[in-house]
Order: C-alpha cells, then structure tokens, then sequence
C-alpha cells in the first residue's frame, strides 16, 4: 500500500478517508479533531479504499466512486463529503437507505468552470491549440500569408447557454464581457425582469440549438440529460457552430459527435468531460477542429484548495451536530451514535 498520512496524535478520534491527493492547506481544518488517513504520493486504489474505509466515519471522495461495494464495507460510514459540485460518482439511493449522508460543494467551482468554458471556446474558435501543435513540429508552410489559420470571432456571435444555474450565469458574464450575445436553456426560465437586467433570452433546446453559434454545456447529470445532445441535435445545429461541454461527458452521445463532426454537421467541439472517461475516443484524438482537457474544470490551486476547505467544513458542521449547508439526501437525519 502507498504511504498515507496519519495523525500522530489522533487516538480516539474519528477517522476521515480521503481518496486524493488534495491540497495540503485545504484539509489542516481536519487535523485538531480527526484522524486523517489520506494519500502520500499517489491517489488510493479502489482496493486500498475497501481496505481502509470500514474503520472510517467520514469519507472526502475526489474523482472517486462510491458505489454500493463501497457504502457497505463502510460499515461505520456516517458522512459522504463528496469532492466536487456534481455527485454523480455517489450511488445517492444507496446511501440514503443506510443513512448515510451525502453533501457536495456547488458554490465552489463557478469561477474557475466558467474560465474554462471561456478558455476552451477561445482556443477552438481561434484555432489555439491546432496552430500550437503546427508550431512545435516546425511546420512553417503557411506563416505570412493573409488567409491562413483563420479562426472566428467571439464577439457578435451567439451563446446559447444549456443550463443556467451558477457557472452557466458566470460563464455569461465572461461572454458578454467578449460582446457575444447569450440565449439561455433551463427547465424555469427566469422572469422577464432578470433576464432583462442580464441582457439574456430564453430559448427552448430546439431553438437554442438552431440559433446559437456556440452552445456551452453547464447542466447537471441526470436521467433526463444523458444524451441530451444526440443525432437529432446535432442536426439541428448550425454547420458553423460549434460544442462546448464542460458539465459531464454522458450529456453528449459520444458516438454521435463524432460522427457530425465526421459529416461536417457542426464545426468544432471543445471538450473537457467525456462519455467513457478517462477513455477517449480515438477518433476524437485526431480531429483538429478538437480540442480536450482531461476534466480540469476546477483545476485551479485557489478553486481545489477551497473545495477541500467545504468539504472538510460539511464534516465540522456534521459531527459537532449541525446541518451541513449542502446535503444532496436532506431526508437522511443527523446520525452520531
């Protein structure tokens, strides 16, 4: 087993699993009160978690999954403090039948998600990482010329936000800062008064999808957006357009991505999550009009270290008797004995 770090003097005290290597200044808050076993030098195994896990009251999972093998060989397990805004890696059902409760940290990574999703439309649109790669191979043929590498704009062009909770808003105002336009999706569109304050419009999906020249993912996942962008979808989109998808990878049907792509359907895609992740599809791998980051959304030292920071506060709150801010199964009561 790898080597983990294990208050000395913490004899007594209640152990907390952490899954990751998470920043050093996000977790001291757990120090005075708690055994923290956690990760040396390299992430635990699912093996060593099974190992580890029945002697822990709390777990800080961070891109780990906690499904029922898990749950049940936490025998002891009282709270989930689940690493991140999206808790679909937590078999939630599971856990609320043993009363354990699960809290995730949705506040947290906005800033640093939007940024990303800015970030991903800029190097596609401007053809960043395409002409970096034809950079570094020493690939001159076209340098001078007036109508090589030529990108698109941001500004005047139309977002069409899918989403738009906390990071879907941010990543509007970064839009707009850039003169783009920004037509929104969600299930409750919001008054007319905000969205005129917002200087944002509501669409349905089909509209959105029809109008708007680069479509950013921002929606949770769940049962009704697997697959949300498919076949049908993709058709509906401009051939000009392009994908951004910094939410979860199964909100795209891979497959048939790919495949518009392949066709010409649609002109680019910038990805961040992916379907089978962290498998990628080989396809995708060699397409230029691609560009993918292995799922760094909130990948920024400030962003991980006050995940870390919430995290270790649901599991304060929690067992000194207090209501964690942000419980994904409130029916599952507080629970110390």
């Amino acid at each position: 087993m790898k080597i983990i770090f294990q208050e000395e003097s913490a004899l007594g005290k209640k152990k907390i699993l952490v899954t990751n290597l998470l920043p050093e200044e996000g977790l001291k808050g757990l120090y005075p009160d708690f055994k923290v076993i956690a990760p040396k030098s390299a992430p635990f195994t699912r093996e060593e978690v099974l190992e580890l896990i029945p002697e822990c009251q709390g777990i800080i999972p961070a891109f780990f999954k906690v499904d029922k093998e898990i749950i049940d060989q936490g025998r002891n397990l009282k709270i989930i403090s689940n690493y991140g805004a999206g808790f679909d890696n937590v078999d939630i059902a599971y856990a609320t039948e043993k009363g354990i409760m699960v809290t995730n940290i949705p506040e947290t990574v906005t800033q640093a998600t939007a940024e990303l999703a800015l970030g991903l439309m800029i190097s596609l649109m401007r053809r960043i990482t395409e002409t970096d790669r034809l950079v570094r191979k020493d690939s001159y043929e076209h340098w001078g010329t007036t109508i090589s590498f030529l990108g698109t704009s941001l500004e005047g062009k139309i977002l069409g936000i899918v989403g738009m909770g906390r990071i879907g808003m941010a990543t509007a105002r970064l839009a707009q800062a850039f003169g783009m336009q920004v037509i929104y999706q969600k299930r409750k569109p919001y008054p007319p008064e905000v969205e005129k304050t917002l200087n944002i419009r509501y669409a349905p999906l089909e509209e959105l999808l029809k109008e708007a020249d680069v479509v950013s993912l921002h929606c949770p996942l769940t049962p009704e957006t697997r697959h949300l962008l498919g076949e049908k979808e993709f058709k509906l989109m401009k051939p000009t357009a392009v994908v951004v998808n910094t939410a979860r990878g199964p909100v795209i049907h891979e497959k048939a991505l790919i495949e518009a792509l392949e066709k010409g359907e649609i002109k680019g895609a910038a990805l961040d999550v992916f379907e089978f992740e962290p498998k990628v599809s080989a396809e995708l791998l060699k397409m230029d009009n691609v560009v993918l980051t292995p799922h760094i959304g909130s990948s920024t030292l400030e962003t991980r270290t006050i995940m870390a920071q919430a995290c270790v506060k649901h599991i304060q709150d929690f067992f000194a008797g207090k209501r964690p801010t942000h419980i994904v199964n409130p029916e599952v009561k507080l629970n110390l004995d």
